[in-house]
């Protein structure tokens, strides 16, 4: 070869290197960043790992242009606990990875659009042994919010609806006819669910099961 010709095949080797270098650098904090959310969220190996097969496809899709790793990592899990049923709400998922609800919700809008992730629905009794467990509810309580959901499913008043409201309106309801004085408010932090949403599933929980409670 030339004195040409090998001057250029170097110099885009050296390139191809640094860019292999600079690609694996990016994996290692986003997997880093992975590890640490892990860590604060108790989420399983095996859910870490599907997290990290998606942000793996996420960048081979070139879909990190003008979106944080940050985000897309938030993204990434979220989207496997869906698949994998772990209940970790989108508030859950941002606080963990500081980073705003927003965001995360746009980025895994695009992420399940660009990817074709067809993601199932979140098991609404899951959430409420998450939220009950967290607060320390009594094991009744757990036990009446449970009937309460089975007995809005079969009047088909669950469908399309919010799983983490359902499950708390069922938990608050379940709090009321068991004489435990807990606040819509607290649910709601609890929750990631505003109060005002929790209200209004109650109200309409109670009308559909004709459930007269002691506030009344």
């Amino acid at each position: 070869m030339s004195n040409k010709t090998k001057y250029e095949f170097n110099r885009l080797r050296t390139w191809d290197q640094r860019s292999k270098s600079r690609k694996t650098s990016a994996l290692s904090k986003a997997f880093t960043l992975l590890h640490g959310m892990k860590t604060k969220l108790g989420i399983p190996d095996n859910v870490v790992e599907n997290a990290a097969y998606i942000y793996r496809k996420t960048v081979n899709a070139k879909l990190t242009r003008g979106r944080t790793m940050g985000s897309l990592v938030s993204a990434a899990l979220y989207a496997a606990c869906r698949e994998n049923n772990i209940p970790r709400t989108l508030d859950d998922i941002a606080c963990a990875g500081n980073v705003e609800r927003r965001i995360l919700s746009r980025d895994l809008r695009t992420i399940i659009k660009k990817l074709g992730l067809n993601l199932n629905q979140y098991d609404t009794a899951s959430f409420i042994s998450k939220i009950s467990n967290n607060m320390n509810l009594r094991e009744k309580t757990k036990r009446d919010a449970f009937d309460i959901l089975k007995k809005c499913e079969d009047k088909g008043i669950t469908a399309g609806k919010h799983p983490v409201a359902q499950a708390a309106a069922s938990l608050y309801i379940a709090c009321i006819l068991n004489g435990e004085k807990i606040s819509q408010k607290k649910f709601s932090n609890e929750s990631g669910v505003s109060d005002v949403t929790i209200r209004n599933r109650a109200v309409l929980i109670k009308k559909t099961l004709k459930i007269v409670d002691k506030e009344n």
